[in-house]
């Protein structure tokens, strides 16, 4: 009984510390001066269609730079938590229908190009290397499901993963030498507006993203899987 008084307690405090932002929370009715900058000059400055692309990937660089290094953090602590010690178990056959087989056979090359085509045109349209990446991990994870026989090397993930990344810091750095500051995208021709290839580097930055998000996933999603195997 104490212990369902002590939790009722602990969600009105939450609520309480969560209503002024319900209560005061007034909405923006302009723009602040640095989203009004992003606005009017990005396309221009980085030829980029999809402003956000523009935002995340140069503007805001650092902080993507940011998300990709917790991610892999984060893919390197469920590696550790779930290495395996001593003799590996035998793995454990797992039957699956034969409707999801043969749907995952005709729909994971699909789903692989999706992913790849989401985040060559983040530039262009919604989406980027991060939506690009979890649709290929996705992908795996119904290969996974429908039993296929199919192997993950962890040695080529690895090395999609740390080139990928390698590759990403070096245009960053090549953004502070070439023009006007870390992944500034005009490292290379701007480019046709609204085409594929134009906006500079972005679409190859958002490639080399898509590449080492899907890899980290991908590893986790097998560290995961021989754990229960």
């Amino acid at each position: 009984m104490i212990k369902k008084y002590a939790v009722l307690l602990l969600l009105g405090a939450f609520a309480l510390m969560l209503l002024p932002f319900v209560t005061e929370v007034t909405p923006f009715e302009e723009l602040s001066p640095v989203a009004q900058k992003y606005v009017k000059d990005g396309p221009d400055e980085l030829g980029s269609a999809n402003l956000v692309s523009s935002v995340i990937v140069t503007y805001r660089g650092l902080d993507t730079l940011g998300e990709v290094a917790v991610l892999f953090i984060a893919a390197a602590g469920v590696g550790f938590m779930l290495r395996r010690r001593g003799d590996a178990k035998k793995p454990v056959k797992r039957e699956a229908s034969g409707i999801l087989r043969s749907g995952t056979v005709f729909l994971f090359p699909l789903v692989l190009l999706y992913g790849i085509y989401i985040f060559l045109h983040g530039h262009l349209t919604p989406g980027g290397g991060f939506q690009g990446g979890v649709v290929i991990a996705s992908g795996i994870v119904l290969l996974l499901l429908a039993g296929v026989s199919a192997k993950i090397s962890g040695t080529v993930l690895h090395w999609i993963e740390s080139l990928s990344g390698a590759v990403y810091v070096a245009l960053g750095v090549l953004g502070i030498v070439l023009a006007a500051g870390f992944l500034d995208n005009r490292i290379l021709p701007a480019g046709e507006f609204g085409r594929l290839l134009s906006a500079g580097a972005i679409p190859l930055i958002y490639s080399l993203i898509g590449l080492k998000v899907g890899a980290e996933l991908v590893g986790i999603i097998d560290a995961m899987q021989k754990d229960e195997l």
